[in-house]
C-alpha cells in the first residue's frame, strides 16, 4: 500500500479509502472483521456519515484504542448551525473519539444548500467553531452536482471535495479535478463500483488507478472483497483489451440514467420498493425475462402502489425520472410475466 498527502490537509492517507455504506448490512461482529482487515492490509482512511444508520457505531467499536492509526471522516446533512452541532456531538460519541480528521457537508447539490450552510446561522459556523476547538481538523463537502461542486471548490472554504468518479461517471476530469488540485484540495471519489452495479473490481480499478491523485472510497462488506481490491494495488497497473471491452459493455448496459443504489429516494410514503424496481431493466438484461420476473416479483408488484407523487425524484441526487422509469419497468415486468 502506498500513501499520499490529502490535498493541503497534511494528512497522509492510503491510496484508497473505505466507504462505509456496505457495513450497514453487517452485524457488529462482521463489520469489525471487515474494518480490521482493511486496516491490517494498509487502508487508513475510513469515510462514513451520520446518515449511514449504525456505521459510525460500528467503526467506533472496531477501532477503539486504534485511533492514532486511522484517518476518520464523517458527514452531516444538516444545513443550520444547531443541527450541525448536534450531528457532530452524536458522531463523536458514536465513533468513540474526541476529534474528526475530516468533517464534510453531505450532498451539497443545490444553490440553496450552499446559501444555508455558509449564511448567518448556517452549519459552517458550527463547524468552524468546532475546528477552532480542535474537534475537527479539516472541512470538506460531498456533492452529486458538478456545477455546485465547482462552485464550492472555488470558495476555498474546504480542504477536500468528494464527488462520484468511475469509468462511467468521468466528467469530473474535465474541470473539477484540475481546479481542485490547483487550489490544493484533496479529491475523494465516491461510487468507484458505479453504485455497486459493477462487480468486477479489476475492471473498476483498471480505470481508477490511472488517476493516482484521486482517492477512491471502496465499499466492502466482506474480508474477501477487501483482499480483492488491495491485492490489485499491490500489483503493477495493467489494463488489458479485455478490461477495456468490459468497460465498454458496462457503459452500453447502464447508459447515463441508471440507479446508483444510494437509496436517498427512500422511504417511499406509499411502500414502493424504489431501488430494486429501478434496477429491473438491468436484472432482466442479465437474467432473462422469466427469471427476472420471478426474482424481482416482490419489488415490481410494489410499483403498483406508486401514486406518482414525485417525492422520490425530488430526493434523487442524480435527478433521475423515477416515476416514469418505474412505470416503464412495470410494463416490462408485466410483459415478462407472460413469458
Amino acid at each position: 500500500m502506498r500513501y499520499r498527502q490529502l490535498g493541503r490537509t497534511g494528512l497522509q492517507v492510503s491510496e484508497m479509502g473505505f466507504g462505509a455504506i456496505p457495513i450497514i448490512r453487517l452485524s457488529f461482529e462482521e463489520a469489525e472483521r471487515v474494518l480490521r482487515r482493511a486496516l491490517d492490509r494498509g487502508v487508513t482512511l475510513f469515510d462514513t456519515a451520520h446518515l449511514y444508520v449504525d456505521s459510525e457505531e460500528k467503526i467506533g467499536r472496531a477501532f477503539e484504542g486504534l485511533r492514532d492509526r486511522i484517518v476518520l471522516a464523517t458527514k452531516t446533512m444538516k444545513r443550520d448551525k444547531q443541527g450541525a452541532q448536534e450531528d457532530l456531538e452524536l458522531s463523536l460519541r458514536r465513533l468513540r473519539t474526541d476529534y474528526l480528521d475530516l468533517y464534510q457537508f453531505h450532498m451539497v447539490n443545490q444553490e440553496a444548500d450552499i446559501q444555508a450552510i455558509t449564511g448567518p446561522g448556517g452549519a459552517l459556523e458550527a463547524a468552524v467553531r468546532a475546528k477552532e476547538a480542535g474537534r475537527i481538523r479539516h472541512l470538506g463537502f460531498t456533492s452529486h452536482s458538478l456545477e455546485m461542486a465547482i462552485k464550492l471548490v472555488k470558495t476555498e472554504l474546504f480542504s477536500t471535495v468528494q464527488f462520484p468518479f468511475n469509468f462511467i461517471e468521468a466528467e469530473a476530469t474535465a474541470e473539477l479535478h484540475p481546479l481542485a488540485w490547483e487550489l490544493k484540495l484533496g479529491v475523494l471519489a465516491m461510487k468507484p463500483f458505479c453504485g455497486g452495479l459493477v462487480e468486477d473490481a479489476r475492471v473498476a480499478f483498471a480505470y481508477l488507478r490511472r488517476f493516482p491523485a484521486v482517492i477512491p472510497l471502496a465499499g466492502w462488506d466482506s474480508v474477501e472483497r477487501v483482499d480483492e481490491v488491495v491485492d490489485l494495488y499491490e500489483q503493477p497497473l495493467e489494463v488489458t483489451p479485455e478490461d477495456e471491452a468490459a468497460m465498454a459493455r458496462y457503459r452500453t448496459e447502464l447508459g447515463d440514467l441508471f440507479c446508483r443504489r444510494c437509496e436517498y429516494c427512500q422511504p417511499c410514503p406509499h411502500g414502493v420498493m424504489v431501488t430494486p424496481a429501478m434496477l429491473y431493466g438491468i436484472v432482466a438484461h442479465r437474467m432473462g425475462p422469466a427469471k427476472a420476473a420471478a426474482f424481482a416479483a416482490k419489488a415490481m408488484e410494489s410499483v403498483r402502489l406508486c401514486e406518482e407523487c414525485g417525492e422520490c425524484a425530488e430526493r434523487c441526487p442524480y435527478h433521475l425520472p423515477i416515476p416514469e422509469t418505474l412505470k416503464k419497468h412495470l410494463a416490462m415486468y408485466e410483459e415478462h410475466l407472460g413469458k
